[in-house]
């Protein structure tokens, strides 16, 4: 699909004198366009929340999205060439989304209306929609930004999809879910993600810096004074979230009265005590559920004892199901662990139990025993490897028959018809092995299960060696008390009054 023109892919911006960048214009609070242009930051109000009142009001204020919008980013490029695509933001909080959707719309000199997803419906569609009709009529263009896309159904999506293809809007969305999970396929093939990162820590650190020191927006008309430990602190306790360091910083110096001076000197203390407790981040639905099980298990997997017991906490801290972990770890246990160590299956099943009978907060101390037990345990997979290489052959060979010696003879005709004939019973012979085919003709010499030389699977290989030499015939089995002459291999006479043996 182009996205170059005027369709999907972008909107062509209105023609401006000069070769300067956008970002030129922005940073100089100048937009061009052809129509009144609806203000994409407009002032916060005094009373609005720190965080509200130091949105960057230019390129130049955004701290950490120099990879997005940069000199030589794309989107700056295709910005300097006349191209606004339809795109969606994707990032955790605090990381810009919305700051930048804005931005994005006062440089094109475009018109902006912003949805919230959650508010909004079809009809507040249809009204942007036609407003996006008069400005075109007009001679200018309109951008949708809608905030919390992935709270869209897929009837909104739907709907915005035939304007978005057609170049009547420009798209833009934020969202903190993963649009691929989220976003309908139509409409995630008409835009260009942009994915947005916790903001690094010297980033946050700029941010805090500039509230305290700005008297129009910030907190510099009121004298605050943040010492080097309590901003380290905010930097620590924001993890990449600005509005998280922001809000904090707020709450910590309207709790803190004036010295006698007019300033208010900001301690550690006091900065851990407008913190409180930092939510986890972690959804039970989305991306995070996702990447940090995936973490759990493969630090399991490979060994790690304390990444294992990191990611565990960090799932069970958010409110992850406990049930859900316990769940994974069983099928680690016979994944990963396997028999290298048959006991740890059982291990699992019962921390499992033992989370489902105690319940939470208790329910973590099984589950975090059989983390540090199946993290440090000896690793085979050989029973995934052997079930996967007996399916592929299943669905290679869907035919195979059963050995006519192997089936079940229940009635004279399928006795008539050789089934059953000349099976051999285990038990008949030393050691408890028959030396006979038990694959069908066409898998014969097929070895799926390739054991490991770790842990307790060393003498499961020794013993496997032994097995397979002889029931491929290369080992006699002698009798065991049978009588003189008897084939050494042979079937063992039953004595009288001996319980007839299950042939099934």
């Amino acid at each position: 699909m182009d996205r170059g023109g005027t369709g999907s892919g972008g909107a062509p911006l209105p023609d401006r004198p000069g070769p300067r960048s956008l970002f030129d214009a922005v940073s100089a609070g100048e937009c061009s366009g052809t129509a009144p242009v609806t203000a994409a930051l407009p002032a916060a109000d005094p009373g609005a929340p720190l965080a509200a009142r130091m949105r960057p009001r230019s390129f130049e204020e955004l701290v950490g999205l120099d990879e997005i919008v940069g000199p030589e980013s794309v989107l700056r490029r295709a910005l300097d060439a006349g191209r606004l695509p339809s795109l969606i933001l994707w990032g955790p909080p605090g990381t810009g989304k919305t700051t930048l959707a804005h931005l994005l719309a006062e440089a094109t000199g475009a018109a902006c209306e912003t949805l919230s997803a959650v508010e909004s419906g079809v009809g507040e569609l249809r009204r942007v929609l036609g407003l996006a009709r008069a400005r075109r009529a007009a001679g200018g263009r309109l951008i949708l930004f809608v905030d919390e896309l992935h709270r869209w159904s897929r009837a909104q999506q739907d709907a915005v999809l035939p304007h978005v293809e057609s170049g009547l809007i420009t798209f833009i969305g934020a969202t903190t879910e993963n649009p691929s999970f989220e976003v309908n396929g139509a409409l995630l093939s008409r835009c260009r993600v942009v994915r947005l990162r916790s903001l690094p820590d010297a980033g946050i650190r700029v941010l805090v810096e500039r509230a305290v020191a700005d008297a129009e927006r910030g907190l510099g008309a009121i004298g605050v004074e943040l010492p080097a430990d309590a901003a380290e602190h905010l930097v620590v306790i924001a993890g990449g979230d600005a509005r998280v360091a922001l809000s904090t910083l707020e709450v910590a110096a309207a709790a803190l009265p004036a010295d006698r001076d007019g300033r208010r000197r900001l301690t550690l203390q006091a900065v851990e005590a407008a913190a409180s407790r930092r939510a986890v981040r972690h959804d039970r639905a989305g991306e995070q559920h996702y990447d940090t099980i995936s973490a759990f298990i493969k630090s399991v997997r490979g060994s790690d004892v304390d990444a294992a017991v990191l990611w565990l906490a960090r799932m069970l801290e958010a409110g992850e199901d406990p049930l859900f972990v316990a769940r994974r770890l069983v099928i680690l246990a016979a994944e990963d662990v396997g028999l290298a160590d048959p006991s740890a299956l059982g291990l699992a099943v019962a921390a499992w139990q033992a989370a489902h009978f105690v319940g939470m907060p208790e329910g973590y101390l099984p589950l975090a025993e059989a983390t540090i037990y199946l993290a440090a345990a000896p690793k085979s997979n050989s029973a995934l490897v052997a079930y996967g290489a007996a399916a592929e052959d299943v669905r290679a060979h869907p035919d195979a028959a059963v050995p006519l010696h192997l089936r079940n003879a229940v009635t004279g005709l399928q006795r008539a018809e050789g089934y059953g004939a000349g099976y051999r019973y285990a038990h008949d012979f030393e050691g408890g092995v028959a030396s006979q085919e038990y694959l069908p003709p066409e898998l014969l010499g097929r070895h799926y299960y390739r054991p490991s030389r770790r842990g307790a699977e060393a003498a499961i290989a020794e013993r496997l060696a032994a097995l397979r030499r002889r029931l491929a015939g290369s080992v006699a089995a002698a009798p065991a008390g049978g009588a003189p002459g008897r084939a050494a291999d042979g079937p063992q006479p039953r004595r009288e009054g001996d319980p007839a043996p299950h042939r099934l």
